[in-house]
């Protein structure tokens, strides 16, 4: 499979993924985070999406599109292991997880924060949609849509 064919299915999925959960999220108070906001393609869907929510990306430098930049008040730019770690317990409704690499041994690092940093900024209940598979003992798995391909993408609910 080509680079385009695969990154074709990984948007494909994502988009299947965030509207599948979409009423979900719809049910839960708390703010939706977005960990890796990228060019904004993924923040503008939410904000369509969740038009009454407050949406707070996070992301290691600002490189989106003007029409996808959040509100300065909602744009936590940094490292996104560190600048997330002071939203921990805020209670989110859904995070958003979109910062793989693609690297193995890069993923792997990331793997060794991510699921515990997730789990943490989730409220009891809450939603996470990741393209990384996240690993903890409070995210139970959720199901996918049916025609989203197993290890595509991953979705869980944390539970307590």
């Amino acid at each position: 499979m080509s680079r385009l064919d695969s990154f074709i299915r990984r948007m494909t999925a994502q988009r299947d993924v965030l509207n599948h959960i979409g009423d979900m999220v719809k049910e839960l108070e708390g703010p939706v985070l977005e960990l890796g906001l990228g060019n904004g393609r993924t923040f503008d869907h939410l904000r369509t999406h969740f038009p009454e929510r407050r949406i707070i990306a996070f992301d290691r430098a600002l490189a989106c599109h003007k029409s996808s930049t959040p509100d300065k008040e909602d744009l936590v730019i940094g490292e996104i292991r560190d600048t997330a770690q002071q939203f921990t317990g805020i209670n989110a409704a859904l995070v958003h997880v979109d910062i793989g690499t693609g690297y193995e041994e890069r993923d792997a690092v990331t793997l060794t924060w991510l699921p515990q940093l997730a789990a943490a900024l989730l409220a009891p209940g809450g939603i996470v949609a990741s393209g990384l598979e996240l690993n903890h003992s409070q995210l139970e798995n959720l199901p996918l849509p049916h025609h989203v391909k197993k290890g595509r993408y991953f979705l869980y609910r944390r539970i307590e």
